[in-house]
């Protein structure tokens, strides 16, 4: 079964997240969305999609790509994630930001983690980060446990 692995990532958590879930399942084709050639869908038995969130809401790329590939997404064995800061495991974000049919179609969904590194991070962003948080330091929530049980559910 070949696996297609894609992403959205500001500053680079969803990517590690992606190349993490690529070793649980034995190798996959990881490929970030915002690059211009994505590999053809009909090639893959299986695709993950993953993006960072902000402020409640999934990169543009994910959306676009999402919802532009929705019909054919359905055909797929389908795994959904979602890289940010929060611990939660509620599926607001999930509901809120990929199709419902999607959602219902997809084997494995996730709420990764994160991560918070002021060195990628512009002004207003560490600002933000400090006033909330109370954090100005690197800081990784992105969980091996949780990725391990994500591609244990895409099994």
């Amino acid at each position: 079964m070949k696996t297609l692995i894609l992403f959205a990532t500001k500053h680079g958590a969803a990517e590690e997240i992606a190349q993490r879930i690529s070793t649980e399942l034995g190798g996959a084709v990881v490929h970030n969305l915002a690059d211009e050639s994505i590999p053809d869908l009909t090639g893959f038995d299986s695709v993950i999609i993953g993006s960072s969130i902000y402020a409640g809401s999934i990169r543009k790329e994910a959306k676009n790509f999402l919802t532009q590939n929705t019909a054919l997404l359905q055909s797929k064995k389908l795994g959904l994630f979602i890289s940010g800061m929060s611990t939660s495991e509620e599926m607001t974000p999930f509901k809120n930001n990929f199709p419902a049919e999607l959602l219902e179609a997809a084997k494995a969904t996730g709420f990764l983690g994160g991560i918070y590194n002021p060195q990628k991070s512009g002004f207003f962003e560490r600002l933000i980060m400090k006033a909330i948080t109370k954090q100005s330091a690197y800081i990784s929530t992105v969980s091996d446990e949780k990725i391990k049980k994500f591609a244990e559910n895409f099994k």
